[in-house]
């Protein structure tokens, strides 16, 4: 229903059900290092990640899966985090926060949008060598909100598919095998097996 149906005249959006949440959505603090040689990015968290205060909380999301056979990871949340620090790997988000209704990159609203401060995090890590996306809104987002204000010469930037689970058109040994690919000049990781189909 439309927030000027006859059923819903007079109702304010914040008594309404149907409205969607504009509340600025905030992000978390990186999984870092200071020795960190590869930055993961993402775009926000999803809602299912911001209520377990967890990246990629979702259990589908093939994120932990891919990175937990490619780096070995083993564990419960902060022990998988710690292992990535101790594999110079970091984690963060593309936006510090933003409105976006839902979980869905393609709603997060532009004109909230805010950055998180990589300046100071390339500063804060002098290794770092290789910035991977984990989709293309990451991407997207990073290039039109980050790249025109950071000195990125000494730094790689790639392109991952994406490890939600709205991202389901490329099965999941294909992603790892491109994620593979794409970090392994980086850091050292394990060759996935091929799996017979």
């Amino acid at each position: 229903m439309r927030a000027n149906s006859p059923i819903l005249a007079g109702v304010s959006d914040a008594c309404n059900p149907l409205a969607p949440d504009l509340t600025a959505s905030t992000g978390f603090a990186p999984v870092l290092g200071t020795d960190a040689r590869v930055l993961i990015l993402g775009s926000l968290p999803s809602q299912r990640s911001l209520a377990a205060h967890q990246y990629y909380a979702h259990p589908q999301n093939a994120f932990w899966p891919i990175m937990s056979s490619l780096l070995s990871l083993s564990g419960d949340y902060a022990t998988r985090c710690a292992q990535l620090r101790q594999r110079q790997v970091a984690l963060w988000d593309v936006l510090r926060e933003s409105v976006r209704p839902g979980s869905m990159d393609a709603d997060i609203r532009l004109d909230t949008a805010r950055a998180n401060d990589f300046a100071a995090l390339a500063s804060a890590c002098p290794e770092l060598r290789l910035i991977a996306f984990n989709g293309k809104a990451a991407e997207t987002l990073f290039r039109r909100l980050v790249l025109p204000g950071l000195a990125t010469d000494n730094i790689t930037l790639v392109s991952l598919p994406s490890t939600s689970p709205a991202y389901a058109a490329m099965p999941f040994a294909e992603k790892r095998e491109l994620w593979y690919q794409r970090l392994a000049g980086a850091i050292p990781l394990t060759r996935p097996e091929t799996e017979i189909e």
